[in-house]
């Protein structure tokens, strides 16, 4: 009687570098992969955690008075904390009962590190109605700016850092497309025990680790790659233009024109900031928050000849996004940019921030990018794991 022949099954040309790929990829970058997964993980329910933290300065008792001068309580905040750099900004809520949040803010290009690049990044909450301040925040060195920040860029100059993130981001992207390709059976009967966990028979800890790393990156990989591909948008600027060329024929994002103050001869209105604030409450009532830059310059240091105020549509969310440009003389509207005119790009690059954090799809998005964020930093520890265990194995085999 002869004797059957067990052939191993030949494995296809895609799957079999497609692992090679998955493998040197994994171990060239895997630490990297883990500490940013676990890093926007742990970011992604930063604003509910704060702002829990921060209920009291958040709130006012609102008093009958109207709110005292933005320029009056501006002169206060300066005069009380003496910090040698001029206040940044501040945003007001469209709630009366919500505090004003001023805020200092500076950066160094030159430093080649988080801690020397930013000189101060400070938060200050006050009552609006009797000038007391309720709570400064040194935001540099608080536990979610510094997440954000190992995430942004490994606490590296964020300017060069952003790659040293951005290359393994890319990789990783690589990874999760041959994740698929791994996964993905011959047939229908294959394809059964992919989807889930079999472990009725299975008693040993390697194999149970190696369905983690198979199943949960398989369900994972697909919000993975959403995660990844918004991520790299920030960092390189061909990824933006493929986006705004998708989205709106053209690479580039329509320049914002640089609108002369009509009114630059007048002597300067000293409650300038107070009209911007009266004309964005009554043009956008329905909004959120908005925010006045107070120092005449924009967030990457660059001299302003205007006062741009940024409407926010929602809590939380920077998606729907509207621009009130104000004379800095006179106080007057010199251009209206409401959400809805926005070309499809534009939309876009302000909803991107949104989607990379999950914040765009409500706490349901949020809840399952924590999820997605979960897997993501596990996926190098047991792909490790299941690394280490074949090399145990053929040690042994020797």
């Amino acid at each position: 009687m002869k004797k059957k022949h067990h052939h191993k099954k030949k494995v296809s040309f895609t799957k079999k570098w497609s692992a090679k790929l998955h493998l040197w990829l994994g171990l060239s970058v895997g630490i990297i992969v883990f500490i940013v997964s676990l890093t926007g993980t742990l970011y992604v329910f930063k604003d509910e955690i704060q702002n829990s933290l921060r209920k009291e300065a958040m709130y006012v008792q609102k008093p009958s008075a109207s709110p005292l001068s933005i320029t009056v309580l501006k002169e206060k905040v300066s005069l009380e904390l003496n910090e040698k750099y001029p206040l940044s900004a501040v945003e007001i809520s469209l709630d009366k009962d919500r505090s004003y949040r001023f805020s200092y803010y500076e950066k160094n290009k030159k430093g080649w590190n988080y801690f020397e690049e930013v000189k101060i990044n400070k938060l200050v909450y006050v009552d609006q109605y009797s000038g007391k301040i309720l709570a400064v925040y040194n935001e540099k060195y608080s536990f979610f700016t510094i997440l954000k920040f190992i995430h942004w860029s490994l606490l590296l100059n964020s300017e060069w850092g952003k790659y040293v993130v951005g290359i393994p981001t890319v990789l990783f992207i690589f990874m999760l497309i041959t994740v698929i390709i791994l996964w993905w059976p011959k047939n229908k009967k294959a394809r059964k025990g992919r989807f889930w966990f079999s472990w009725e028979n299975v008693k040993t800890w390697k194999r149970k680790n190696y369905d983690l790393h198979n199943v949960l990156g398989f369900y994972a990989s697909f919000f993975a790659l959403l995660i990844s591909m918004t991520g790299i948008y920030f960092a390189y600027p061909y990824v933006k233009n493929a986006f705004n060329f998708t989205l709106s024929g053209s690479t580039e994002l329509p320049k914002e024109k640089e609108i002369q103050s009509p009114d630059s001869l007048m002597i300067k209105n000293t409650s300038v900031f107070d009209l911007t604030a009266q004309e964005t409450r009554k043009l956008y009532p329905t909004s959120s928050s908005f925010r006045i830059p107070l120092n005449g310059k924009n967030k990457k240091g660059k001299e302003l000849k205007n006062i741009p105020v940024t409407i926010y549509g929602q809590e939380g969310r920077y998606s729907e996004r509207n621009t009130l440009v104000f004379d800095k003389y006179s106080g007057k509207l010199l251009a209206d940019k409401p959400h809805q005119k926005l070309s499809n790009a534009e939309k876009y690059a302000n909803a991107n921030y949104d989607i990379h954090t999950g914040s765009y799809f409500g706490l349901f998005g949020k809840i399952l990018w924590f999820i997605t964020g979960l897997i993501c930093t596990s996926l190098p520890v047991t792909g490790f794991l299941v690394w280490w265990g074949k090399q145990k194995k053929q040690g042994k085999k020797i």
